[in-house]
């Protein structure tokens, strides 16, 4: 299994970027994919996901300005990310497992990708 983030970079508070996220070698059509992102000095935190049947969760401290989606035939997950503040500076990570449940909690995935970096100036 591979994940391979793409799309980062630096914009200031307002501005938006789209992340992109190409996974290869899942063998199941149905399977949990998450954004998580991490901070300098501070632990992985979940952004949002979408599970195997379309549903998807967002932290709160996204909601309402990041959009995750899931191109099934081309195996990309996207998170659209609009309204960018300063405090959203980390490395976003790309996560995957395998199933249909799955939640914010980084533990629950089994494969990363290697981040791609975000930064937001004010």
């Amino acid at each position: 299994v591979q994940l391979v983030e793409s799309g980062g970079g630096s914009v200031q508070a307002g501005g938006s970027l789209r992340l992109s996220c190409a996974a290869s070698g899942y063998t199941s059509s149905r399977y949990c994919m998450g954004w998580f992102r991490q901070a300098p000095g501070k632990g992985r935190e979940g952004v949002a996901r979408i599970n195997g049947i379309g549903w998807e969760t967002y932290a709160d401290s996204v909601r309402g300005r990041f959009t995750i989606s899931k191109d099934t035939a081309k195996n990309t997950l996207y998170l659209q990310m609009n309204s960018l503040k300063p405090e959203d500076t980390a490395m976003y990570y790309c996560a995957a497992r395998e199933g249909i449940r799955c939640g914010l909690d980084s533990h629950e995935y089994d494969d990363w990708g290697q981040g791609t970096q975000v930064t937001v100036s004010s």
